[in-house]
């Protein structure tokens, strides 16, 4: 690297511009460091925080607010990045996404890609070089194969929220919400706050398992006053809330047009002759969330699986990672909710600030450990209330397509375990193709690992979920991006 170079490296670099990464850039930038922000999306918020296009608010019916939760929370992060840009202590890099990360000496290496297009920037200017890394790339829906999932109609609960809030339209008029946890409460009442017909909610669980951990429901007392918020929007417009009750087959001609839901027991086996069918023509299905973490797996850092079977990147008490260069925060470290994860970003950022010379308020610093410390009580007692049930595998057909992409049946998954003798997930991926689609195992990894499980009989680890994980390209990148690695960044690779 030449003198140039070095002279362009940042101080910290931040991967993702949700609640996590959002409070991690601006705590950073705060304590005095250059900071680059790196995002894949055109403005800042996330997932969590979506919202209408700020350059039409116009444009829009409702307010950008409108199904938000912590809004002002998220204003003031606004305006403290757009301080931070107009006094140039910080860059914020958006429409571009971190496919590769590497690791030199005392150093990082991020390689960028525009998100569409053309790429405008020029070859040197597409990896950024920083001194610490936050990597704050949160989560995506988690989802479970069932019969009929893969017809129109069918979408992540996720996806239906996101498009209510950046673009205010409704994904269908008629909509069954189905799966576990308190984020279908908030899909559903979204749904019907816009004029949605809420045929059915439907949990696997049943609430009573809240009562298990009592006074973790109680670390969060914001999250009880939500609930109450949904609960009165179910009353006022008159949506019925199923537990222990399941989507088991999606069916129609062309799109969705019946649900068939079924009663199951604790474990999710269903119950002979409860089986009925419901008119909809939208199916919003959520099951927790899957962290992404295809960066933090290429580093090589260090991972745990979560109460919720989800693998995480395992960080000390100040977000620190296995790599000392690296912090992890947000849901990658754990599904926990939005202002756990502002509290793990600001954490995150006054540590690398600390670490690299700059005075930190330790008092500060001791408050967000004790609040992530309530929100990680709390999402405990969330996981272990809604589980993915064991038994959902009973509710396939040997037609099921567990991997859309390759269109690859449950059969095909049980025939790899069963007669080809493949022990592990990687094992059935190589030989059935699940997972070797575009998105590369995101939507049939969760899935697959647990029918690997159950026809082994292994519990599933953090080595099997890893193979699944494990990208050294994190995202679609054109071979422009793969040429403009530098002859000297190539040689250290190949060293």
């Amino acid at each position: 690297m030449t003198e140039s170079d070095a002279a362009t490296i940042a101080d910290v670099a931040v991967i993702g511009a949700g609640p996590a990464g959002l409070s991690a850039a601006v705590a950073a930038a705060e304590h005095g460091l250059q900071v680059v922000l790196i995002d894949a999306g055109a403005q800042t918020g996330g997932q969590y925080w979506r919202h209408p296009d700020e350059r039409h608010r116009d444009a829009f019916a409702a307010p950008e607010d409108t199904g938000h939760h912590h809004w002002r929370h998220y204003t003031d992060l606004r305006d403290r990045l757009a301080s931070a840009v107009a006094a140039g202590r910080l860059r914020h890099v958006a429409g571009r996404q971190v496919w590769r990360t590497d690791s030199f000496g005392d150093r990082v290496a991020l390689r960028t890609s525009a998100v569409t297009g053309a790429d405008a920037l020029p070859l040197l200017e597409r990896t950024t070089w920083a001194r610490r890394l936050v990597i704050a790339t949160g989560a995506y829906d988690r989802q479970l194969p069932v019969p009929g999932w893969t017809l129109p109609g069918v979408m992540a609960a996720g996806g239906v929220q996101a498009m209510l809030k950046a673009n205010q339209v409704r994904a269908g008029r008629r909509a069954v919400v189905a799966g576990t946890g308190p984020f279908l409460l908030s899909v559903a009442a979204g749904l019907a706050a816009a004029g949605v017909e809420v045929v059915e909610v439907v949990d696997a669980n049943a609430l009573s398992r809240w009562a298990a951990t009592p006074l973790r429901a109680l670390e969060e007392p914001g999250k009880l006053w939500e609930g109450a918020q949904y609960a009165a929007t179910f009353l006022r417009h008159r949506v019925p809330l199923r537990t222990r009750t399941v989507v088991t087959a999606v069916r129609g001609g062309g799109r969705v047009s019946e649900v068939e839901l079924s009663r199951v027991d604790s474990s999710g086996r269903v119950r002979p002759g409860t089986s009925r069918t419901v008119a909809a023509d939208l199916v919003a299905f959520g099951w927790g969330f899957t962290p992404q973490l295809e960066i933090a797996v290429g580093l090589g850092l260090r991972t745990v699986v979560d109460v919720d079977e989800s693998l995480v990147v395992e960080v000390d008490d100040d977000m620190r990672t296995s790599d000392p260069l690296v912090f992890a925060a947000g849901e990658v470290t754990g599904i926990g909710g939005a202002i756990a994860s502002c509290a793990e970003g600001e954490l995150a950022g006054a540590a690398a600030a600390q670490d690299l010379g700059a005075h930190v308020d330790r008092a500060s610093m001791t408050r967000h450990r004790r609040r992530l410390r309530r929100g990680r009580r709390f999402a405990v007692g969330m996981h272990r209330a809604s589980p993915v049930p064991a038994a959902w595998s009973e509710w396939l057909t040997p037609e099921t397509h567990v991997c859309r992409c390759e269109e690859v049946t449950a059969a095909e998954v049980s025939d790899a375990v069963g007669t080809l003798h493949a022990d592990d997930a990687r094992d059935v991926r190589v030989t059935a193709r699940p997972g070797m689609g575009l998105c590369q195992g995101r939507v049939c990894g969760f899935a697959l690992s647990k029918l690997v499980a159950t026809g082994t009989g292994r519990d599933v680890d953090a080595a099997a979920l890893e193979s699944l994980t494990n990208r050294q390209v994190g995202v679609p990148v054109s071979l422009g991006d793969l040429a403009a690695l530098e002859p000297h960044h190539r040689s250290q690779e190949e060293t």
